[in-house]
């Protein structure tokens, strides 16, 4: 049904000449920005769960983006280069790579081995060990169960890297170089297609609500009242609130209407000059976070809304089952639906064990390049991806 909706809406707004707004993310926004303007009821709801995404998630995300890629960037190593000559090492580096936060070190294993320069195993074992961008959330948040969580993939991933390797050897189901030319060459073609509609000039905006918001944020955190500190007049009309729903609001903006060709998440991205940006970077990176955010909030909320305690009678009801709808959505291609999931622990809604199903299962925006270079490759190395991802949540489930 909200498939029809999306498609009927499209299809309206191209008719219209608005081709703009044609997009499945731009819909979202009119669709949110909607009942926000037409329901008196709802209002208050969505603007107080934008406001807490955007004060308690968002600006910590954007803060342990900012540390993890100025890190990465004074590294400066190419360990994909590397990795073709490493032989029974290919799996743990493959491993380590998709342990880091966010995709880019999952998207290097994964375009290695389109390539033909890496095993198998190593792919399997990079889409166990990554998490995505769900992992930046997890560490802002509850950094020690973030790293419990990437621990635990890391070691599992280099387990299943090195058994696979050892079945089905390392020259399984590598493509050719030829292979991957064709494939690469249609995707640019296709890409080069795409006109993106731009909202660089609401950067600076961005930047400005930020700063002060991680203030706003870190004082939150420590229990403190915010409102207070912008006086008694002031602090009646709950400034903190339009802050954060404001901050939100440009997110989730920015978002809708980024660049179809700037790449999947966690990878570079480049200023009007070419140049590579890490600000842009991490922008792009936190709006899609905010975003995803936002909607897993809004999902929880407006289910407690409409059904009163259902949904949470619902949880505990099947909590057998809990683990494995988590595992099952981890197959879902892209870091929001899995973000989403996260942020259903944070909020103590799902168990502890549906997140590292869920985070083991999860393949990020790394199964994109892999689906469209090597289809067969990445369903099968998904479905391997299975195993230890049931036997980690259900262990972790019964033990509890």
């Amino acid at each position: 049904m909200t498939e029809l909706v999306l498609r009927t809406s499209r299809l309206a707004l191209e008719w219209t000449g608005l081709k703009h707004f044609a997009h499945p993310n731009r819909l979202l926004l009119i669709i949110l920005l909607s009942l926000m303007m037409f329901s008196s009821e709802l209002r208050p709801l969505i603007l107080s769960a934008m406001s807490d995404a955007y004060l308690a998630v968002t600006v910590f995300v954007a803060a342990t983006l900012a540390v993890f890629y100025l890190l990465e960037r004074g590294l400066g190593v190419d360990l994909g280069q590397k990795m073709a000559g490493a032989k029974q090492w290919q799996a743990p580096i493959a491993s380590f790579l998709g342990a880091l936060p966010g995709c880019g070190g999952a998207i290097i294993v994964v375009t290695q081995y389109t390539k033909g320069s890496i095993s198998f195993g190593s792919v399997v074992a990079v889409l166990i060990s990554t998490m995505g961008d769900a992992a930046f959330l997890l560490l802002a948040r509850e950094p020690l169960t973030g790293a419990a969580v990437l621990a635990t993939g890391f070691v599992c991933g280099t387990l299943a890297g090195w058994v696979i390797d050892y079945i089905h050897g390392q020259d399984f189901m590598r493509p050719s170089k030829e292979e991957y030319d064709k494939a690469a060459k249609e995707q640019l073609e296709a890409n080069a297609e795409k006109k993106p509609f731009s909202l660089d000039f609401l950067n600076n905006i961005w930047l400005a609500i930020l700063i002060p918001s991680i203030a706003i944020g870190l004082a939150l955190a420590f229990l403190v009242d915010v409102d207070a500190l912008f006086g008694a007049t002031l602090a009646a009309h709950e400034p903190t609130l339009w802050i954060g729903a404001a901050g939100a609001l440009l997110c989730l903006t920015l978002w809708a209407f980024s660049s179809p060709d700037q790449g999947h998440v966690g990878q570079e991205v480049t200023d009007i000059n070419g140049q590579s940006s890490m600000l842009k970077r991490v922008m792009k990176d936190t709006n899609f976070v905010t975003s995803w955010v936002v909607f897993g909030f809004l999902a929880y909320e407006l289910g407690v809304h409409f059904t009163g305690t259902g949904i949470e009678t619902w949880f505990q009801t099947w909590a057998p089952f809990v683990p494995l709808v988590a595992i099952l959505i981890g197959f879902i291609p892209g870091c929001g639906p899995q973000i989403v999931v996260v942020t259903m622990y944070l909020n103590g809604v799902v168990p502890i064990a549906a997140l590292y199903g869920n985070a083991i299962a999860n393949d990020g925006d790394a199964l994109f390049p892999a689906i469209a270079l090597a289809p067969k490759a990445a369903i099968l190395a998904t479905l391997y991806s299975a195993l230890p991802a049931l036997v980690i949540a259900y262990g972790i489930y019964f033990a509890g």
